[in-house]
């Protein structure tokens, strides 16, 4: 009974490294690094942003690196997406109340982040905004998932506009006209999809969009 007992494996509590981490987030102590966002600073530690992200590592240490780097300017992201990717940076979650409240234009500018500092791990958010589809906001977020390279969230923008209704209401939406000059390639990706309705119910829906590529390409 004994020798069953000492060959029983061990059974380890769950992780707590990312904890440990947020407490060291919250403190930061031996933080040497900060970051300069739109007028507000957060400090940071080298290591912990270099091990996370290769980009960061290039920045901080690498090729990249800046001569005065102790104080890290970033453009091109608002102050409070950048706390919420250090945030993710540290504790591998999202802040608070986590996925269930965060928002569509939240998750968009993380996507963003996520793309820009290769985390792969925070490209979470697209489960966000494939949930959070409508006709407003498609066409601005198959822009996102094509420069991006998100392919779960380009495959159900693609599924929502495979009704005729839901294509028509995004034609007639304002990022429509961001995704014709930004990305005609998807243009020609729904014209070549096939569409499990009948023909004759898209058929003008699709030459809109046919007229629309054929302009762009004269």
């Amino acid at each position: 009974d004994s020798t069953k007992r000492l060959a029983s494996p061990l059974r380890q509590p769950p992780s707590d490294l990312h904890r440990h981490f947020g407490d060291l987030r919250e403190t930061m102590d031996g933080a040497d690094v900060t970051f300069l966002v739109r007028g507000d600073k957060f400090s940071a530690h080298r290591l912990v942003l270099a091990a996370r992200s290769p980009v960061f590592k290039a920045e901080l240490f690498g090729s990249m690196k800046e001569k005065d780097d102790n104080l890290v300017e970033i453009h091109e992201m608002e102050a409070h997406v950048f706390k919420c990717l250090l945030y993710f940076i540290y504790t591998d979650t999202l802040p608070a109340l986590e996925m269930g409240s965060l928002d569509v234009t939240m998750a968009s500018h993380l996507l963003v982040a996520a793309d820009r500092y290769n985390i792969e791990r925070l490209k979470l958010s697209k489960h966000k905004l494939c949930n959070h589809i409508h006709a407003g906001m498609v066409a601005t977020s198959l822009v996102l998932a094509k420069q991006h390279t998100c392919h779960g969230l380009k495959k159900a923008c693609l599924q929502f506009l495979a009704s005729p209704s839901n294509l028509r209401t995004m034609m007639a939406s304002d990022g429509y006209e961001h995704l014709k000059s930004s990305c005609p390639s998807v243009l020609r990706e729904l014209i070549a999809r096939p569409i499990p309705i009948p023909l004759e119910a898209a058929k003008d829906i699709i030459l809109a969009i046919l007229v629309v590529w054929l302009d762009r390409r004269s």
